[in-house]
């Protein structure tokens, strides 16, 4: 019989959070626009940990570290993971495009793109734009982004919750970049 026996925490060789800010990171920045919960934001920042994501843009409304309702889910992950603030997400936007990020909003739109179809390219940076729980992307930064991509769903529901969708885009992203 295997040994199944559940690793202890000291077994995983977990990196501090100087050897997390000094290992090479996936060309990934999640932009957060007008995200209301902060566990919300606290799991994309503990999934943007686990998945060494650059940094993460924190957007109009969306809380910012430090707030113990976003280390509640974070678990720590806001004090590993770079992030700043912007007041307008489509000033974010801006910059990324500026800096030489393709910028991808996650959202249904008239000619989005299949997930499971999209192929980023190594090498190149990208943006993740993740929307509002209620209202999805704002309308102003779908125009400013460069592509739309949107996660195939096969029930009666038209989304998922922002924090799971921002989990299946970044593995997906983390796992075609890592091939």
């Amino acid at each position: 019989m295997t040994d199944k026996r559940k690793l202890e925490n000291k077994e995983l060789n977990r990196k501090s959070v100087e050897e997390f800010k000094g290992t090479s990171k996936t060309p990934i920045i999640v932009v957060l626009d007008n995200i209301r919960s902060l566990n919300n934001i606290g799991s994309v920042f503990r999934t943007s940990d686990a998945l060494l994501v650059e940094r993460i843009i924190l957007c109009g409304i969306t809380g910012t570290p430090p707030n113990k309702e976003i280390h509640r889910t974070a678990l720590g992950a806001e004090d590993s993971v770079a992030w700043e603030y912007f007041e307008k997400t489509a000033d974010a936007i801006v910059w990324l495009k500026e800096n030489g990020y393709k910028v991808i909003s996650l959202e249904q739109t008239v000619g989005s793109t299949d997930l499971m179809k999209f192929k980023p390219t190594i090498n190149r940076k990208y943006a993740l734009v993740f929307g509002n729980e209620l209202r999805g992307v704002e309308q102003e930064v779908i125009n400013l982004s460069d592509e739309c991509i949107e996660i195939p769903q096969f029930g009666t529901k038209h989304s998922f919750n922002v924090a799971v969708s921002a989990g299946i885009v970044l593995w997906d992203f983390f796992s075609k970049l890592n091939k």
